[in-house]
């Protein structure tokens, strides 16, 4: 045996929400896992979003009024969706494809699947915390929706129909009692819809928790490990080739990398159809008067969330490729937009400002099962801006796929090879 060579059962590529939860999962079933990541547990998207777990965001971005709002918002940079001009013709291709799906039929089939990931999700990430006892900062206290102008919160007048079509509660609420269950909120708020079954926790915590589940059940975590190769033979992926020359073989290779699985899985001849959606936070120390509650800021698309260490706002999306520069106009956006809806939009200090890539595929469903044309790759990516919320059940279909046992949910409408392609 090449002295060189580390192998394991299962070799998973990324250490982010999505490949420690698949992780911990293929461990409790008694695999052996090794984990590699470019830099180390959670440092990518998983590090600052706003830790909302999110049944609620069952319907998809793809819908009628999506186009209706990109149109509007077209050439304003610090709109929250921007797709900075240039020639790609990549991006290009995927905004065709999601314009295509921003039809009825598409969004019922779309919205139906990811209610029963999310769901399943919620409970499966409830009970491991309360199995557990991890440190996270979890509430499961639901979330608020809130409005400033009457026209946009009667579009939302039949989501609680909507919602309860899908097994998940939500209550309108006009003005006062809006301001009545969050007093955080100005007098400018109109209404409300409040998600029963939403939650909360501290994402960067919660990643950090789960590397620990995964170290503690035997499973090994290799940081500074940045892939730049792979050795495979015909369907077998035989190893692994960090940029440091380490080899890496397993049985079985997931490839979790986000945002980063077009350029990456371009070296085994796969086209995947994600884009790289660009999203901001800033993180604060506590402003005096915090929300309670998780909130979205519906007219400017800014989501808040407090926990007992600290207070983020977060969100947008920009279509700007693989450019990590923190653009100053998009963050003034989100403090702007919380200046519009909240008494104490702010914290005294700000602790963090963050970019980082949302894997998005044009359907906005994941990617979870084997890869076309292999028979040992298997995806878990483009989980959009829901890893988090979809990662307690997307590692317990990964392990239940791999192991070729009867799975929970239907894995259909996840299967990598209605848009992943093989083009050797």
């Amino acid at each position: 045996m090449n002295a060189h060579l580390r192998q394991s059962d299962v070799l998973i590529i990324g250490a982010g929400v999505i490949g420690l939860s698949s992780a911990y999962q293929l461990l409790k079933a008694g695999r052996q896992v090794t984990v590699l990541d470019a830099r180390g547990p959670g440092a990518g998207s998983s590090h600052g979003n706003c830790g909302t777990l999110t049944p609620s965001h069952a319907p998809p971005l793809a819908e009628p009024a999506a186009l209706r709002r990109a149109l509007a918002w077209m050439g304003r940079s610090d709109a929250p969706l921007y797709i900075r001009p240039r020639m790609d013709p990549a991006l290009w291709h995927w905004l065709i494809r999601f314009a295509l799906r921003c039809r009825g039929a598409a969004v019922e089939q779309a919205t139906t699947a990811r209610a029963v990931l999310l769901k399943q999700s919620a409970e499966l990430l409830q009970q491991l915390i309360a199995d557990t006892g991890m440190q996270c900062e979890y509430r499961a206290e639901g979330l608020l929706y809130v409005f400033r102008e009457q026209r946009v919160f009667d579009e939302y007048a039949d989501l609680p129909e909507r919602m309860g079509r899908l097994g998940l509660g939500a209550t309108l609420l006009d003005g006062a009692a809006v301001r009545a269950l969050e007093p955080a909120l100005n007098d400018s708020v109109i209404g409300g819809l409040r998600h029963e079954n939403d939650a909360q926790l501290r994402p960067d915590r919660y990643v950090a928790e789960l590397a620990r589940l995964v170290r503690e059940a035997g499973g090994v975590v290799v940081e500074d490990a940045s892939v730049s190769g792979f050795e495979r033979r015909a369907d077998q992926v035989q190893a692994v080739v960090s940029a440091d020359g380490r080899r890496f073989a397993a049985r079985q290779v997931v490839a979790a990398v986000g945002a980063w699985s077009p350029p990456l899985l371009k070296g085994l001849d796969l086209q995947v159809p994600i884009q790289p959606g660009k999203g901001y936070s800033i993180t604060y120390s506590r402003p005096q008067r915090a929300p309670r509650l998780p909130l979205v800021l519906k007219e400017r698309s800014v989501c808040v969330t407090t926990w007992d260490s600290g207070y983020r706002l977060g969100s947008t999306m920009e279509f700007s490729g693989y450019d990590d520069s923190l653009n100053p106009r998009r963050l003034a956006a989100l403090e702007r937009a919380a200046r519009e809806y909240l008494l104490d939009p702010v914290g005294e200090s700000v602790v963090e400002r963050w970019q980082g890539w949302r894997p998005m595929v044009f359907d906005d469903l994941p990617l979870i099962g084997l890869a076309p044309g292999y028979a040992n790759l298997w995806l878990a990516t483009g989980h959009g801006m829901l890893g988090v919320s979809m990662s307690a059940a997307t590692g317990a279909l990964l392990r239940q796929l791999m192991l070729d046992q009867s799975t929970d949910i239907d894995p259909t409408p996840f299967r990598p090879a209605r848009v992943v392609t093989r083009c050797d």
